[in-house]
């Protein structure tokens, strides 16, 4: 058993929280932690905001037993007080982050004003000063102690703790000091029925604090631990979806694991689109000209794919690979398929349009689209994984989309794929091409032009 004091236990768990994996969290994490942080603040201001409405309701609600002559009253000017603070610093909250030091003066008036509240009953009742010992107004420390544990940092609950005891410790002082030991009984009845101080119960009312905030604390540092890792989980995931599409991102997050040689069929449809003349274009032009044609480029189709239901699947240099499945739009995704292409290309020649006014290289987007059983799943080895979709499918969208050239044509579907889209309420027309013989592909494919 170790021999330190609860106390001394107390003020070293904030200085176990301060050398907590935080400071190795990425800025944009800790950004995200602060936000709820003052969040907090602001929800701390409002709940004891209406702690001090309650309390005013019940003191002008309940009986006056001092009578009515009474030449001192504190409780409301301590009340006025208190409701001014708080307002005070809930406005402050809601306009800028509050310092730390603003906060542990917050606490420190907190306390100040509840047990200078508590102090000042045996003037107001004409009592003994060990008479404001038995007040329940004491309470309310707790409730606020927990308050401050809303903000998920143990050093504002230790804080609010050690203040707390602290100030108990000095109303039994006041008590004692003047009279000495005589206030002070060893019997329990004695204590109840009278203003003497019965020192075990006065010191279990500390143990009581303290106890209570070493609990609050450690269970604040461990839940820490898990609120940043879920921030830090929440961002990875945002990031991820700058890398994959939303719903493989979310699937990456969401999965127990991600293992080589796992996967899954689903019924989906492909669709591919790529940049015609663009090697040429590559080898002309500055490196820095290039990726901002491709930044461009990609920043004109992929929130059309989006915007109808599609994933992007990876990006092939000027090649985009885009899937639409059963699972995300299982009466639908052969017809949201064909109505991105016919959108992307409209989309596309608007793009081209203004490159070419601008003088800069306007390159045709060519688009395909083919469909059937697909396997989604991860590829590569343990430290470099790619979660991708394999099959005829992408096979079959990839060979059409170069075909375009072939054809002069801007975007082909496969026959297959525009009547199951027809079938799912795709209203597009297309110019039938059986038996076309396609590169890559060994028997002739019947194809639709869409543009």
């Amino acid at each position: 058993m170790s021999d330190r004091s609860l106390p001394s236990i107390l003020l070293s768990l904030p200085a176990r929280l301060r050398s907590s994996p935080r400071k190795q969290l990425p800025a944009r994490v800790l950004a995200q932690v602060r936000e709820q942080q003052d969040a907090t603040e602001r929800l701390i201001g409002a709940v004891q905001l209406a702690v001090v409405v309650i309390f005013a309701v019940l003191y002008t609600l309940a009986p006056k037993t001092f009578g009515e002559d009474a030449s001192f009253a504190p409780v409301p000017f301590a009340l006025a007080a208190y409701f001014g603070f708080t307002l005070f610093r809930l406005g402050l909250a809601f306009r800028v982050r509050l310092p730390d030091w603003f906060l542990y003066l917050s606490i420190v008036i907190d306390m100040a004003l509840l047990f200078g509240l508590i102090w000042s009953f045996h003037l107001q009742y004409e009592q003994p000063a060990g008479f404001y010992l038995k007040a329940p107004t004491l309470l309310y420390v707790f409730i606020f102690i927990a308050l401050r544990a809303l903000r998920f940092e143990a050093r504002f609950v230790v804080v609010a703790g050690l203040t707390a005891a602290a100030g108990w410790l000095v109303l039994v002082g006041y008590v004692l000091l003047p009279a000495g030991m005589t206030m002070v009984t060893r019997d329990y009845v004695t204590y109840i029925t009278s203003n003497k101080i019965l020192l075990g119960a006065e010191f279990d009312k500390v143990i009581s604090i303290l106890v209570v905030t070493a609990i609050l604390a450690t269970a604040i540092v461990r839940a820490r631990a898990l609120l940043v890792s879920a921030v830090a989980e929440r961002t990875a995931a945002r990031e991820l979806a700058r890398f994959f599409s939303p719903a493989v991102a979310q699937r990456i997050v969401e999965a127990e694991s991600l293992e080589v040689g796992v996967g899954e069929w689903r019924h989906a449809a492909i669709v591919t689109f790529d940049l015609r003349g663009f090697t040429g274009i590559a080898e002309r032009c500055p490196p820095d000209a290039v990726m901002r044609l491709l930044a461009d480029y990609q920043a004109t189709l992929v929130p059309i794919v989006r915007s109808h239901g599609g994933s992007i699947d990876k990006f092939l240099g000027d090649g985009i690979l885009a899937t639409f499945d059963d699972v995300h739009a299982p009466g639908s995704y052969a017809a949201d398929a064909l109505r991105c292409v016919d959108a992307a290309i409209e989309g596309a020649a608007a793009w081209q349009r203004n490159r070419a006014e601008r003088g800069v290289p306007a390159p045709t987007v060519n688009a395909a689209a083919a469909s059937g059983r697909v396997v989604f799943g991860a590829v590569g080895e343990r430290d470099r994984l790619e979660y991708t979709v394999i099959g005829d499918a992408v096979n079959v969208a990839s060979k059409v989309e170069k075909h375009n050239a072939v054809a002069g044509t801007r975007a082909l579907a496969a026959q297959e794929t525009y009547h199951l889209a027809q079938q799912q309420g795709y209203a597009g027309t297309g110019t039938q091409r059986p038996g076309t013989p396609v590169a890559g592909i060994n028997h002739p494919v019947d194809l639709v032009a869409l543009a």
